[in-house]
């Protein structure tokens, strides 16, 4: 074993008891992370936006000064989206979204391929602060810019509350970002930046019969504990099949430099209510050399970025970073970088298929305009190159592992749902009923059940050999070995076993208990939180059985 392996390996053996605390509220609450965001009032989808100062909250305990975009007036319960956001689902607390005035990333925006999008900006920044704007790369601004507003870049908005508007056309759809183009180094680095989503006007492209599209969602559904509801904001990401999807999760990775944010509060304090455009009334921070302690998923570090959509602790930082997943569900993830360093960030559990990048699918041949064939590349970490967003399809199936991974197989005493078969489709999953909950499952392992005895060889009772669970794993989290599915303490280890999950007020097994895959930066720095471990960029993907309700209410 390689050095590096085996420093990463001790790190995350490490990293589990002192992560025992955090699953909580990551295996306990149900809610996760969709894709939310607002839509704009009217046809014409304006939306009327501020800059303007806040504190935003670190693990640590700090709260760091910061800039960033927010709504100028709280958009109506109609305008948050995904559509059901708000709506009581039944057996859940319903969830209350809110566009706070300023929040770090800024408001995602979620228009329609053709609309006409108009952004009204007000610079609410301190006035030593100058001025501000909004650079939409990707899209051709058709608004005009008064010769005063002229900015290097972009149309700027003048401190002291100047507004400016920019109009384009939703020209294509896709995951795009937006940022400031005023004095960039300082003014993104300070929090002005967002997300950009395009949705697909027009038919959705044939969809494959597949997990949600196939009713899954439905209320009354048995086998779903009363039927999960679809959150999607749309079928498809783009016009092709290739492009279908079950579920979507938008993450902007950046970083922070406390040191630029300190000085900048210092200059704005010292300056006070200087007058626009006086002698020293400009800032004059340094953001060389640049050293950040802070990594962030959506404006928070872990574990903050495992609680829940708009909770109240966080009125600055409303989106999370809690993607949540049944075996077989096409998972879209919208990946955005949105600082000044590329992250290199890790998807344990498979690959990344990218679709697209920055709107733009990537296709090897096309008939007509419709492509015949995504060429977009596996990743083994999605680098998140700054001011680049792409687009990917992740899934897990459980092939491969040789072992029944949540024991839905024919005759699996005490397993309640031993009626179950697995029929294999011509690719070898289980795709005959939509509804079954080893539906997408590997079929070929299906009569490999999990031994009851967890220790001792194969001969022991089972196709795979367990070691010691704590050797891998404190408490009930995951940590290399499948101790999974519904009744995962009897079926795995016997009516008097300890194998985990074992009954922790954390993770009750009658509760939940799935696949953890961790899923992080690949640069080691970057899951620390000012310099502590664990922190920064890291989060959890759970692959729950379909016992399990999702719900992406919040």
């Amino acid at each position: 074993m390689s050095a590096l392996t085996t420093r990463k390996a001790t790190m995350m053996n490490r990293m589990l008891p002192l992560l025992a605390a955090a699953a909580g509220s990551l295996l306990a609450a149900a809610a996760q992370a969709a894709a939310p965001g607002i839509t704009g009032t009217g046809t014409a989808g304006t939306f009327n936006l501020t800059a303007q100062p806040a504190y935003i909250s670190q693990p640590d305990g700090a709260a760091i000064y910061s800039w960033g975009y927010g709504c100028r007036t709280a958009p109506s319960t109609s305008n948050f989206v995904p559509a059901s956001l708000s709506a009581t689902v039944a057996g859940n607390l319903p969830v209350t979204p809110f566009c706070s005035t300023m929040q770090v990333p800024g408001p995602t925006l979620v228009v329609t391929e053709g609309q006409t999008v108009t952004v009204q900006l007000t610079n609410n920044l301190p006035t030593s602060a100058g001025n501000t704007s909004i650079l939409f790369p990707g899209f051709t601004l058709t608004s005009a810019c008064p010769a005063a507003n002229q900015g290097l870049l972009t149309c700027e908005a003048a401190p002291s509350g100047g507004t400016v508007t920019y109009t384009f056309t939703a020209s294509s759809p896709g995951t795009r970002a937006y940022y400031s183009g005023t004095q960039g180094d300082l003014q993104v680095e300070m929090g002005l930046y967002g997300a950009i989503i395009v949705l697909p006007s027009g038919a959705a492209p044939s969809c494959p019969t597949h997990n949600l599209a196939a009713g899954l969602n439905s209320a009354g559904n048995a086998l779903m504990g009363g039927g999960e509801r679809d959150y999607r904001l749309a079928p498809a990401a783009y016009h092709v099949t290739q492009s279908c999807y079950d579920r979507e999760y938008l993450f902007q990775f950046s970083e922070m430099d406390p040191n630029i944010h300190t000085q900048a509060l210092a200059q704005v304090t010292a300056k006070g209510a200087c007058t626009a455009g006086a002698p020293g009334c400009s800032l004059n921070v340094p953001t060389e050399p640049y050293h950040p302690a802070y990594f962030m998923i959506n404006g928070r570090s872990m574990p903050d970025d495992m609680d829940t959509n708009y909770a109240a602790q966080y009125p600055h930082q409303p989106y999370n970073g809690n993607p949540h997943m049944h075996p077989g569900d096409l998972t879209l993830l919208r990946i955005i970088g949105q600082g000044r360093w590329q992250h290199p960030f890790h998807e344990h559990g498979n690959h990344v298929r990218v679709l697209a990048r920055d709107g733009n699918l990537i296709v090897a041949g096309t008939t007509g305009t419709a492509a015949t064939q995504l060429a977009g590349p596996l990743l083994f970490t999605t680098t998140t190159t700054p001011g680049q967003a792409m687009d990917g399809i992740f899934y897990w199936t459980g092939k491969g592992l040789n072992w029944d991974a949540y024991a839905h197989h024919p005759g699996s005493s005490p397993d309640p749902l031993a009626h179950l078969g697995c029929t294999p489709d011509t690719n070898g999953y289980n795709t005959g009923n939509a509804t079954a909950v080893n539906y997408y499952e590997w079929c070929q392992d299906h009569n490999k059940p999990m031994q009851a005895a967890p220790f001792g060889d194969v001969g022991g009772g089972g196709p795979v050999t367990l070691p010691d669970p704590n050797l891998f794993a404190n408490g009930a989290w995951y940590g290399g070995s499948p101790y999974l599915g519904p009744d995962a303490t009897v079926r795995f280890a016997g009516p008097t076993g300890t194998t985990p999950p074992s009954g922790t007020i954390a993770n009750p097994p009658g509760s939940e208990a799935g696949f953890a895959f961790m899923w992080h930066s690949h640069n080691e720095r970057e899951i620390t939180t000012n310099n502590i471990f664990p922190g920064g960029m890291l989060m959890m993907m759970l692959v729950d059985s379909r016992e399990f309700v999702i719900d992406e209410a919040n």
